[in-house]
């Protein structure tokens, strides 16, 4: 299905309403518990590890989603985090052959919300032909809300314009050095040499480290940030805040609205980890779970915005260590 065969304008309006409507519940679900708190820990049900968890505003508001959607939209596939996460399947079930589909966190950010750190978000997305044509990312504590369409452009709060800066600033010359760099620890703890734990703890420290150390790796990055939401890290890169996005391990619905808000923001997204052969920089496959996006980059005399995102990209390439998190499917 193409995207002139869909009313975009409509199912951009039917999300932004949607994620506003979630938004209430999830506020509505914080004051409950405060309102209630009697001193105990937050009901959680553990999913990979203590780490990994979902509560009862979860599925409730994956529930109230659904609903709507299944309503509204009768022939459309609907894709949420905690439906599918209940299954045994971890297949990749989105293709290019897939009728219009919802791809939904309802909470992205649920140890943030355990924990009234306020770092949390709906992720709404509308694929077609296995691509994200509409994103919406509700962050309702901060008031936050970005979004975007194909061809429409990402905005903040549906009045400012993304990114911030406009034009762009231009990356720097000798990044990653310079750049604030966005990643996450994420769920796989394991105590494993070569697992993805110490993968991305090299990574990190490779990313940090002073020019010329850790073996000529070292990339003296301004900052490093871990908002504990992959849907608002790139939100964040969309703005313009972070320069550069890293992760590994996410699902299709922790990324999709956000790539397409950060592509509309004029960002780029590709694979985390670089090809076999060569260093072409490809389009990121949304199953395949490994990322990694730069923000939207100015023209210099030098080089084209465009031209920077991809160098920045082969130099994060240079740095971080390939993780694995293999799926079928992906």
């Amino acid at each position: 299905m193409a995207d002139h065969d869909l009313d975009l304008d409509e199912l951009y309006a039917f999300a932004i309403d949607l994620s506003k409507r979630a938004g209430q519940l999830l506020v509505d679900a914080a004051t409950k518990r405060r309102s209630e708190h009697a001193g105990q820990v937050t009901a959680s049900v553990m999913k990979l590890n203590a780490v990994d968890l979902v509560t009862e505003t979860d599925e409730q508001i994956e529930q109230f989603i659904k609903s709507a959607i299944e309503t509204a939209y009768p022939s459309h596939i609907f894709i949420g985090e905690e439906t599918y996460s209940a299954g045994s399947s971890r297949e990749y079930l989105i293709t290019p052959t897939s009728p219009p589909t919802w791809c939904i966190d309802p909470l992205d950010g649920t140890v943030n919300y355990i924990h009234l750190f306020p770092m949390v978000c709906i992720s709404i997305a509308l694929l077609v032909n296995g691509e994200p044509v509409v994103g919406v990312i509700n962050a309702p504590f901060m008031n936050s809300l970005f979004s975007a369409r194909r061809g429409g452009g990402s905005w903040f709060n549906e009045t400012t314009p993304l990114p911030f800066l406009r034009p762009p600033p231009p990356l720097p010359s000798n990044a990653p050095s310079g750049c604030i760099f966005s990643c996450e620890w994420g769920k796989d703890r394991r105590d494993v040499p070569e697992g993805n734990l110490y993968r991305k703890s090299e990574s990190f420290l490779n990313m940090a480290a002073q020019i010329g150390g850790r073996g000529g790796k070292g990339g003296m990055v301004h900052g490093v940030r871990s908002l504990g939401s992959a849907a608002l890290d790139l939100a964040y890169t969309a703005t313009g805040a972070f320069d550069i996005w890293w992760e590994g391990g996410c699902w299709e619905w922790d990324v999709a609205a956000g790539i397409c808000i950060l592509h509309e923001a004029g960002g780029l997204v590709t694979n985390g980890a670089p090809p076999e052969e060569g260093d072409e920089v490809g389009e990121v496959r949304l199953g395949g779970r490994r990322y990694l996006g730069i923000r939207a980059a100015g023209d210099t005399d030098a080089e084209s915005g465009s031209e920077a995102q991809k160098r920045v990209v082969r130099e994060v390439w240079k740095r971080v260590v390939p993780l694995d998190y293999s799926r079928p499917g992906g």
